[in-house]
């Protein structure tokens, strides 16, 4: 019966687009870390009253992240296709996909890293420039590992804002399981494989959270660990 449902190479499809989609994930969401955690510690060590004070450049930076977080990601996608096609040198498949994700969701997670950061005592920046801490040191030994939790969380919401983002990729030619879902499960009247896919999008999600969750607290107890000892 299950083999009627879902054929070998209806399988064969489900776990090749499944693989395309962990793909654009995990790149995508690489690339936002490398590109969007300097670009959130900018946008705290740069704003009023911090140790790199940058009125001007502050608010140019968050003028330019607030208009892409704006910006509807179906809309992004085409209005970007020239970069597209520039760095990639087309428009159409996985790695094509990877250039807007990446530019969706790199200014989401420069804002739920700045808010991490945010968050850290001001006084252990003002004691550690009291002591003498050049503005690097106190971004790698203060506000970074003070804020990890906070990141690590942030990083948690990213990839699963990254999983739907992709979905919707596929839907205009960037392949993966939202590709899979549209082409079967909606054009060929296919419902149960519409129904695969959610599952196995749900179970990514969840598989995702869970883990982001058990890092996020296993950081925050260390730091707690180190607290103490200190």
């Amino acid at each position: 019966m299950l083999s009627d449902l879902f054929p070998p190479a209806l399988v064969a499809l489900l776990v090749d687009s499944l693989q395309q989609t962990l793909t654009m994930v995990a790149v995508s969401a690489l690339l936002s870390t490398v590109i969007g955690l300097p670009l959130g510690v900018l946008l705290v060590v740069t704003s009023r009253g911090q140790f790199l004070e940058r009125p001007w450049f502050n608010k140019v930076i968050g003028t330019a992240v607030n208009l892409v977080r704006s910006t509807p990601f179906i809309i992004l996608m085409v209005a970007i296709i020239p970069f597209t096609r520039l760095v990639v040198g087309t428009t159409v498949g996985t790695f094509a996909a990877v250039v807007p994700l990446t530019v969706a969701i790199t200014p989401l997670y420069a804002r739920l890293a700045e808010a991490a950061m945010r968050e850290v005592d001001q006084s252990l920046i003002e004691a550690a420039e009291s002591m003498g801490a050049s503005p690097l040191q106190i971004i790698f030994k203060v506000l970074l590992p003070e804020a990890l939790p906070g990141i690590v969380a942030g990083q948690t919401v990213t990839l699963v804002s990254l999983i739907g983002y992709s979905a919707m990729a596929g839907t205009v030619g960037g392949g993966g399981l939202g590709d899979l879902g549209i082409r079967f499960g909606y054009q060929r009247f296919m419902p149960e494989v519409m129904i695969a896919v959610v599952v196995v999008l749900v179970a990514i999600v969840q598989t995702v959270q869970v883990t982001g969750d058990i890092a996020a607290r296993a950081v925050n107890h260390r730091i707690a660990r180190s607290r103490r000892a200190a």
